[in-house]
């Protein structure tokens, strides 16, 4: 089912068109899957006007369905049939297997009376010969992107069966300068690189943005004149808010599942320990009471339990414990020290940094502490962040370059959590502390 898409940002769902029931279907439990061959045609327009948005919009649920790595598109250039003809008289099924086509997807851009653009869009199961979902929305034209973002989710849902992650957006901290003079802004883009901001200005270093759950809203830490911080940014209004002054220094703030608390830890008087703090009244409560070093702390999807790093057995581990901080358990055990854990969104895994004899990588473990697997390593590579269907990592990775090493260069990349399709995510300058929001409303 299509979900609700607010008023304020000009979308509104139109019609559902008709659908057969049919099992076309990419299975994506294996560690490799062979993607599907797809057609993305160019949509009809009937006015020249909307030509522009016709083809552009095709071309951007292409890129997003290849991205995933469990789609093919197939050339434009060997379609057998054009879009008027297909828009009039539906798919000539058989000329489209012949160029080895299994999904096809066609659409419409027309233009309504009030100036908007209605955008329409099916999918065919082409040796099933049939339809198998169709949609049409009603847009300003200034959110085209957005709406081959929504498509493009509606698609990966019904080939795949898990939700799609296209309509997000990525936080980030973007770097530029020389390494001891190193310029950090809140930068925030749409999850392919394009609608790229800047959110600060670079006069204070910022780091670990994270999204809420549930609104527009960014927590993260910022360096300026006064120390360490942790502040709000809400997307929508632009409005920094100061989250709380706190004695000593703050690390890693993240929110509760339901973002009314956000979680993060503070040291005292030398000592690190996990704090959790209640938005709508300021309350602070401390987690945990150790003389060791914790921090980086994750809630589970459901609230009650939390993720979290500390070097209470003489080395950096992870733990996970009840969200009142009873009955801590260690979950790793593997050589190296472990880092930065984050619990996925589907609850079944846990994200994190490893560092083993000068290398990092970033893996996956169950929260039972079973199933370890690394997905990728690196020089440094760093800060694991998961997509909203719990499919897909994205993190920075981190190289010395220049005259001797003595520069460094920060790349943002994603990758399915199967360890297969590492891409890297282009962004204006180095980035680094990625972090993936929820679909947008």
């Amino acid at each position: 089912m299509l979900r609700k898409i607010i008023l304020s940002l000009s979308l509104l769902f139109v019609l559902p068109i008709a659908q057969a029931n049919a099992e076309l279907r990419v299975d994506i439990t294996k560690g490799t899957v062979e993607p599907m061959p797809i057609a993305v045609t160019s949509f009809h327009a009937l006015a020249a006007e909307d030509a522009h948005y016709a083809n552009q919009i095709p071309q951007v649920i292409a890129a997003n369905l290849e991205s995933s790595g469990l789609f093919k598109p197939l050339n434009p250039n060997s379609f057998v049939q054009d879009n008027a003809s297909m828009n009039d008289a539906g798919p000539r099924f058989g000329e489209w297997r012949a160029i080895g086509t299994q999904a096809l997807v066609s659409g419409a851009v027309t233009k309504a009376d009030d100036g908007r653009a209605r955008v329409e869009f099916r999918l065919w199961d082409v040796y099933g010969q049939q339809q198998l979902i169709g949609m049409a929305y009603m847009t300003n034209e200034d959110n085209w992107r957005r709406i081959a973002h929504i498509i493009s989710d509606e698609i990966y849902t019904r080939l795949t069966g898990e939700e799609g992650y296209f309509d997000t957006r990525i936080v980030y901290i973007a770097e530029s300068g020389p390494p001891t003079r190193r310029m950090k802004r809140l930068a925030i883009m749409d999850q392919d690189g394009y609608n790229h901001k800047y959110l600060t200005d670079g006069a204070d270093l910022v780091l670990t943005p994270r999204f809420s759950p549930t609104e527009q809203e960014i927590t993260y830490m910022s360096y300026g004149p006064k120390g360490p911080r942790v502040y709000l940014y809400n997307i929508n209004t632009g409005r920094h808010e100061l989250l709380g002054d706190f004695p000593g220094m703050t690390f890693s703030p993240r929110f509760s599942p339901d973002g009314k608390k956000v979680i993060m830890s503070m040291a005292k008087d030398g000592n690190s320990d996990i704090y959790e703090m209640t938005l709508s009244n300021r309350r602070v409560r401390r987690v945990t009471d150790s003389s060791a070093i914790e921090t980086a702390p994750s809630y589970a999807p459901d609230g009650k339990k939390i993720v979290f790093e500390s070097d209470r057995g003489g080395s950096q581990q992870l733990y996970t414990m009840n969200a009142d901080g009873s009955n801590a358990q260690r979950i790793t055990f593997g050589d190296g020290r472990y880092a930065n854990p984050v619990w996925s969104p589907r609850g079944d895994l846990i994200a994190f940094t490893r560092m083993y004899k000068g290398k990092f990588y970033i893996g996956v473990i169950r929260p039972d502490g079973s199933g370890e697997r690394l997905i990728t390593t690196a020089y440094h590579v760093e800060g694991p962040s998961w997509s909203p269907n719990g499919r897909v990592l994205t993190y920075f990775k981190e190289r010395a370059v220049g005259p001797g090493g003595t520069q460094r260069q920060a790349k943002v990349y994603t990758v399915d959590i199967t360890g297969y399709n590492e891409r890297w995510l282009r962004t204006p300058q180095d980035g680094s502390d990625p972090a993936w929001s929820p679909l947008n409303p």
